[in-house]
């Protein structure tokens, strides 16, 4: 049986990919529309720079979204940035835009929409202050987000100078930051043994704890989080609410 012509190609890259439902999700989509012609490719690519020669192999690409660790990496391939994902200091979506003069690469952050739409209605009065775990590209997107939300954030780093520490986590910070993020790849599927490094103890129902992982859908961490009381939730519809914005940038016209 002959194979369908592709005729409008679009892909998530990252490294690794095998936590992502990304391509799932899209090619669904294309098939409830009815858009014979379009695929949604899985690409993990070794370095962010072979995106360029995909692109010159596979001049019908469209668009692709940019997950981890090429978020930030992604920035000096493109030709423009949107206002919003400059400030973030990361992308993760990207527009293909063939014109005659060669491919234009329009970066975005559709992160932080996805993020806020998903986390606003948990919001509570005593929610104020933040700790994200993480100070990658997503991190930055979430930091946006809550920002725009009226959330005070720090982000956490095992490692990074000017970060608040893992080891620093005192039972004082824990009880005056009553949102927790994990912005990290940490228990995502297949190592969904593993964890952030926090005092869960001094969790306390008052929390709200988000995790940006869907897969799988309770991580370690939103387990150890629920037991001690808190409200949890993890990141399949930050997931789908940044899908659908990046659905609205690829096709626009």
């Amino acid at each position: 049986m002959k194979k369908p012509l592709i005729t409008d190609l679009f892909a998530v890259i990252g490294k690794p990919l095998t936590q992502s439902y990304s391509a799932n999700y899209w090619n669904e989509k294309f098939e409830q529309k009815k858009l014979s012609g379009h695929l949604f490719q899985a690409l993990e690519l070794k370095k962010v720079t072979l995106i360029k020669d995909f692109m010159e192999k596979h001049p019908n690409l469209r668009g692709f979204c940019v997950t981890i660790p090429y978020k930030e990496s992604i920035i000096p391939l493109l030709t423009e940035i949107d206002p919003v994902a400059q400030k973030i200091g990361a992308v993760n979506c990207v527009r293909v835009v063939n014109d005659g003069n060669g491919a234009r690469l329009i970066g975005y952050n559709t992160d932080w929409t996805g993020f806020a739409e998903s986390t606003k209605p948990l919001l509570k009065p005593n929610h104020k202050k933040a700790l994200i775990l993480g100070t990658g590209g997503a991190a930055k997107a979430v930091e946006y987000a809550l920002n725009s939300l009226g959330v005070e954030c720090k982000l956490v780093s095992r490692e990074k100078e000017g970060f608040l520490k893992y080891r620093d986590l005192t039972e004082q910070i824990m009880s005056e930051h009553t949102i927790i993020v994990n912005a990290t790849p940490v228990g995502s599927f297949p190592h969904t043994k593993e964890c952030p490094d926090i005092p869960y103890e001094f969790i306390t129902p008052d929390h709200l704890v988000l995790d940006i992982i869907y897969n799988p859908i309770r991580t370690l961490f939103l387990q150890q989080a629920e037991l001690k009381g808190a409200t949890i939730k993890n990141g399949w519809d930050m997931f789908t609410n940044q899908a659908e914005t990046a659905w609205r940038i690829f096709f626009a016209h």
